[in-house]
């Protein structure tokens, strides 16, 4: 379950962009033809099998609305449901309800995805290894994505550029590796020190020097396998690079502590969820 907090005025505020956004300037026409105030009862359905995720969302979108609807949530945030399953019951006016509709089902599609995605690779990598997300997320919707990611059983990389140091390819390029690795140790200040390495002579030409992870970024199973041993006494562990449902047991077999996958967060499809009156 996630640990992450999601306040509720961040929330309100990304649920009124949204609104926003879907009904600048004259609102919803179509339903605004609907003049009853009957009142109604909808319910939201998976269309597939999900992890769910993004209900405070979803709530948020209808109580902007409309403060009068009434939602109950039969399902909650990091709950595994099958295709037919009845996430959520709202009742109240159809105009309010269908005005908020497609805002409230495009956050739950979308961070439900992310969640489902994660706990698809959790589940083919096992206890041993952990499945990380990137800072590979849709920008100023960071916080949501990695609290799906955390839904779905994955694990937090870095949140942004001040959280850890990073030693990668290019910055190699541009500087001496050695000298890199002495700075980041003298402005530590308890931040974790990651290198990257692309091949196993990069790798025993850093062995020795004081940092926490190596970074195996696209290397074959072999070569993997052969760092992981070489370095595993010394340092923590992890593996990058174009890694997917099929080849992401066979990494998770050499070894590595992490996996960092960025598709969980940039390319994650979106659930099918639909709201039926």
């Amino acid at each position: 379950m996630s640990k992450i907090k999601l306040r509720e005025n961040f929330i309100k505020d990304r649920v009124k962009l949204a609104l926003t956004e879907d009904l600048y300037p004259y609102g919803d026409i179509t339903s605004n033809l609907l003049k009853n105030n009957k009142i109604i009862k909808a319910k939201i359905i998976s269309n597939q099998k999900a992890v769910v995720a993004g209900l405070l969302f979803v709530k948020q979108s209808f109580k902007q609305i409309d403060k009068k609807i009434k939602i109950r949530l039969i399902k909650k945030d990091g709950h595994l449901v099958q295709k037919n399953s009845v996430i959520a019951v709202i009742r109240g006016n159809p105009n309010s309800i269908l005005t908020a509709e497609r805002v409230a089902l495009n956050f739950l599609s979308h961070i439900s995805g992310i969640a489902t995605k994660t706990n698809q690779f959790v589940k083919l990598v096992g206890k041993k290894c952990k499945v990380c997300c990137t800072r590979k997320t849709l920008p100023n919707y960071r916080v949501i994505q990695k609290y799906a990611v955390k839904l779905g059983g994955g694990t937090n990389h870095r949140f942004n550029l001040s959280d850890e140091f990073l030693i990668k390819d290019n910055h190699i390029a541009s500087a001496s590796l050695r000298e890199l690795v002495s700075l980041a140790v003298r402005n530590k200040r308890g931040k974790k020190i990651t290198v990257e390495v692309d091949n196993l002579k990069q790798l025993k030409k850093i062995i020795g020097l004081k940092f926490d992870t190596v970074l195996f970024d696209n290397m074959s199973i072999k070569n993997l396998r052969t760092g992981v041993q070489l370095v595993k006494r010394y340092y923590e562990t992890e593996a990058s690079g174009n890694i997917n449902l099929k080849t992401v047991k066979s990494v998770a077999a050499t070894g590595v502590d992490r996996i960092s996958i960025g598709s969980i967060t940039n390319s994650a499809p979106a659930i099918d969820f639909k709201l039926e009156i």
